[in-house]
């Protein structure tokens, strides 16, 4: 029974209890203010980085160059190519990358939920066993006699019976499994958003190559166009050299430049099955021969102008600027994790079971037995190791949001890039029409007169030949125009919203059903409806 002396005793046994959480709340990073402004969490609470971001467009004078910003979900259709929306959709459905992708969204989803579950009693088990004990003579009769003395009967050989329950529970005193939860549901977004940025660059990759296929296609017409024509020149100087009024030098030239032109076409199938390879790979599907299934069409036909909003409002939708943001997110999370292992963690444990010696007996009330009480284990004179890994985690966040800052700086370069791209490879278009114009009129003018002999066999084959490169030129300008607001969408982001909304790409309302044959979807991450909240700063 306490006596009167005995609570003196109590109020300093009190008071140094206190003054130790205090101390142990001072000797790590987190002050006390701070670790119950935080929620009882130690470590500190994210906030997202600020990162620099133009103000306006470079080109935001030209009229082409609309700061309105519209639906870029399924932004492929605006070439209005049947065959174009065809492969977008078979890609998303069979694509192997996304599909990875998609299974990495499933694993994170998972281990968010491995973390909450630690929130809860971390160990729980039931437990039985059966064991026969044989003691040795000298032991059993020393027990003998000990149990004669004590009127205990005693034995050599027995059983023991034993089953119960045992749980073992630590406590989220310091935020441990709290951050934990938060680093992997910031992980989880960062999965969703590599998903989405595999996305995008799908869609994008599809579409360039569908233009690089277009492009080398009228690039091998425009080959086969001048092979005819210089083989119609062919006719006329053979006429003229067997009429004797030129030599055979220029039958020679005349053949050496077909020569050429038809060298040129192998090269550009070459390129043209690469690309067809490419397109397989992107459908998830071996290389084929692909020529039945896209059929002929011109080069798609971009509009002339492009509504890209303005850069802090486009460039959050960027996916790989979101994964690089709740990167960084989670890496917050991970200093808080580090700093509770300056303190005690404390658990409670306890078991609940029965015992006995007879199985019978296993089930009665007497043989009950259990235990309950905390508990703690304290990492002491840990020589720094500690204090430095809450330091590498500081680092590792600190590099996650300088990587996050050149992400948005990258995303605002892509974009510059394709706009540039766009405007002036119109106007490269303009241009290198008239000079093809103008190459046929002087090759068509210069045959006349080569058959009036005003002018000799040399001026004829340059003339060709610049025809020849002029045309391949323009070919290439128009499929730049395409390809320029290709990257133009790519850098803004666009084409990942689509999954949100259940419709296919390339379909017109969610009723539309792909092509029978086509492989399931891949795993899809959880439909978030808007990206997480990002602070932009413009640059100064």
């Amino acid at each position: 029974m306490p006596t009167p002396s005995d609570a003196p005793r109590a109020k300093r046994r009190f008071d140094g209890h206190l003054c130790l959480l205090i101390a142990l709340l001072a000797c790590g990073c987190t002050g006390p203010s701070e670790y119950i402004h935080n929620g009882f969490k130690v470590g500190p609470n994210y906030c997202p980085p600020g990162a620099p971001v133009a103000q306006s467009w470079i080109d935001a004078a030209d009229k082409r160059v609309r700061t309105e910003s519209d639906d870029l979900s399924q932004w492929w259709r605006i070439f209005s190519d049947p065959v174009l929306d065809g492969l977008v959709r078979d890609a998303y459905q069979q694509n192997l990358t996304l599909r990875e992708a998609g299974f990495r969204v499933l694993a994170a989803r998972a281990q968010l939920g491995v973390a909450i579950g630690n929130l809860f009693p971390q160990s729980q088990y039931a437990y039985g066993n059966y064991s026969r004990t044989t003691l040795s003579t000298e032991t059993a009769n020393n027990i003998v006699t000990l149990g004669q003395a004590l009127g205990v009967p005693a034995k050599r050989n027995y059983s023991q019976w034993d089953y119960g329950f045992a749980l073992g529970w630590e406590l989220d005193f310091w935020g441990r499994f709290r951050r934990a939860v938060e680093a992997n549901e910031a992980t989880l977004g960062a999965s969703i958003a590599d998903y989405d940025d595999i996305l995008v660059t799908l869609l994008g990759d599809v579409a360039n190559n569908y233009v690089q296929y277009r492009t080398l296609e009228q690039q091998i017409a425009y080959a086969n166009y001048n092979v005819d024509l210089q083989r119609q020149t062919l006719t006329i100087v053979e006429a003229r050299f067997r009429a004797g009024t030129t030599g055979q030098l220029d039958v020679h030239q005349s053949r050496s430049t077909i020569a050429q032109t038809e060298a040129a076409i192998p090269e550009l199938e070459i390129s043209l099955r690469q690309t067809a390879n490419r397109l397989c790979i992107l459908l998830g599907m071996p290389p084929q021969a692909l020529q039945a299934r896209l059929g002929a069409a011109p080069i798609p036909t971009a509009p002339p102008d492009v509504a890209v909003g303005i850069p802090a409002d486009l460039l959050l939708r960027r996916p790989d600027v979101r994964r690089a943001e709740r990167t960084a997110a989670a890496q917050s999370a991970q200093i808080g994790i580090a700093e509770a292992d300056f303190y005690p963690a404390i658990s409670i444990v306890g078991t609940i079971g029965y015992s006995a010696q007879e199985f019978p007996n296993l089930f009665r009330q007497a043989a009950f037995d259990g235990t309950i009480g905390p508990s703690f284990n304290w990492k002491i004179l840990n020589y720094g190791r500690i204090l430095n890994n809450v330091r590498e985690q500081q680092a590792r966040f600190q590099e996650l949001v300088t990587a996050y800052q050149q992400t948005v700086l990258n995303a605002n370069r892509e974009a510059e890039d394709g706009l540039v791209t766009f405007l002036r490879a119109q106007t490269r278009t303009r241009f290198q029409s008239e000079s093809v114009d103008r190459a046929q009129k002087a090759v068509t003018l210069g045959l006349v007169q080569y058959q009036a002999g005003t002018v000799d066999f040399t001026r004829i084959t340059q003339l060709e030949q610049n025809l020849v490169l002029q045309q391949n030129t323009l070919a290439q300008a128009r499929g730049e125009i395409a390809q320029g607001l290709i990257q133009i969408y790519r850098a803004l982001g666009g084409g990942w919203e689509f999954r949100l909304a259940g419709v296919e790409p390339g379909q017109s309302s969610p009723t539309a059903t792909g092509p029978s044959d086509a492989a399931p979807p891949p795993p899809a991450p959880p439909a978030q409806t808007s990206p997480t909240p990002i602070i932009m700063k413009p640059a100064q």
